[in-house]
């Protein structure tokens, strides 16, 4: 981990729980700081726990972006929309990984560890995590739409 670069939140229930350790390993490879939110094993928890306690950091600055992972991907990143500020993103390809950075300035990431294999989880971290937002106006106007209450 490279204590000058920006914190990735990490966070999984139990059926996403061998992926996330594939991704620390990642984020450990290429010298990123993350912080892990659990879950610690594959013992049966629930997926809204950690969901939450990663978007709640990213959210509040503590983490500047965050991946959250559970069996489709699907629970996991309804919990995390519901923190305000929250952008999390279900991604199965490195298509919809870039252009939600583009085009979305999406803030977190969720993946299916039942649904993608490793490698192609990996390809969407790596994407997700090094596409910036576009910064055009259009994309800034509909962010700012999504976040009218």
């Amino acid at each position: 981990m490279n204590g000058g670069s920006a914190v990735i939140g990490i966070g999984s229930d139990h059926g996403g729980y061998d992926l996330k350790q594939a991704v620390i390993g990642y984020l450990e490879e290429q010298g990123i700081a993350y912080k892990d939110f659990g879950c610690a094993d594959k013992s049966s928890c629930d997926y809204p726990v950690y969901g939450k306690a990663v978007a709640q950091a990213v959210a509040d600055g503590t983490c500047e972006k965050g991946i959250v992972i559970c069996t489709t991907g699907i629970g996991i990143s309804i919990v995390a929309n519901k923190v305000r500020g929250i952008r999390c993103a279900l991604c199965s390809d490195t298509v919809s990984a870039k252009l939600t950075r583009l085009h979305n300035d999406a803030n977190m990431l969720a993946l299916g560890g039942g649904i993608i294999g490793e490698m192609q989880a990996l390809a969407i971290v790596d994407v997700f995590l090094h596409t910036d937002f576009s910064k055009e106006e259009k994309h800034r106007r509909r962010i700012g739409m999504l976040e009218q209450e």
